[in-house]
């Protein structure tokens, strides 16, 4: 059985740059170094991991990372949270778009609109979308989106492009956009966040997911997945995350792990 971690951020685990919230959580256990969490990855059946930027610096470091490691490939993104550095500073656009071009550079993202947060003013954070998803088109690039609390205003903006190629991190989200998804060709990913949900709602969205479109993901070093709460996630709990959807689906494990797989190399081209 191979599994694919779709969205992970581990190019900063043991190292003092990269985005500043998920270095924190990284710093708490110093012994979990990149190279270490791909080596403990690789033994549990993940054999292939996208390493996904959330600012410029962050971009970069992916991309250097995964020069190092030949199980991992990098998207570069700018998060929402950051989009009101970047919404007006063509100096930082232009260099967040020269890395689109490195090697082993698959995605863009993750970029989206979220309005649980207030970090950056909802008009920077479209601009910035905006500006992700063309250069991700431009370059026949699949993206990595992440929608919060936002979909009433992704939507026109995600239509208003064609031939995108994507996948929603992380969703959490009604039947209603689901379908909107599906409609729109995007794969969903989904990750730890099913394993504690308890919403009966929300458990029937992640039942409906059309196999064919389900992508698996660990947010590592956050979202760690039942019964590991409490510790810091890593791309390895993709097997965990896989039990539990097969669970739940009432679908065979091996399944799960072939569709998704293959719907990763699909998306990604990995």
């Amino acid at each position: 059985m191979q599994l694919v971690d779709t969205h992970c951020h581990i190019q900063s685990a043991g190292n003092a740059s990269g985005e500043r919230t998920t270095g924190e959580i990284w710093a708490k256990d110093p012994m979990l170094t990149g190279k270490m969490l791909v080596s403990a990855a690789v033994q549990d059946g993940i054999t292939k991991m996208i390493c996904v930027g959330c600012d410029l610096t962050d971009s970069r470091l992916a991309v250097e990372f995964v020069q190092q490691h030949s199980e991992t490939w990098a998207s570069i993104g700018v998060h929402p949270h950051e989009a009101q550095h970047y919404a007006r500073d063509s100096e930082l656009q232009n260099a967040f778009a020269d890395l689109v071009t490195a090697p082993k550079v698959i995605a863009v993202g993750e970029c989206g609109l979220d309005y649980f947060y207030t970090h950056s003013p909802q008009a920077d954070q479209a601009a910035v979308l905006r500006f992700q998803i063309e250069l991700a088109t431009t370059h026949n690039l699949p993206l990595i989106f992440h929608v919060r609390e936002a979909f009433d205003d992704f939507w026109p903006i995600f239509d208003e492009y064609t031939g995108i190629r994507g996948v929603l991190h992380s969703f959490t989200d009604n039947q209603a956009n689901l379908d909107k998804a599906i409609e729109r060709n995007l794969y969903i990913g989904v990750n730890g966040i099913a394993t504690f949900a308890k919403n009966v709602s929300q458990l029937e969205v992640y039942r409906s997911i059309p196999l064919s479109k389900l992508l698996l993901e660990t947010d590592a070093p956050f979202l760690t997945p039942t019964p590991y709460r409490g510790t810091i996630n890593q791309p390895k709990r993709v097997e965990t995350i896989a039990k539990y959807l097969a669970k739940l689906r009432g679908e065979n494990l091996d399944q799960v792990a072939r569709v998704s797989t293959s719907n990763a190399h699909e998306l990604f081209g990995i």
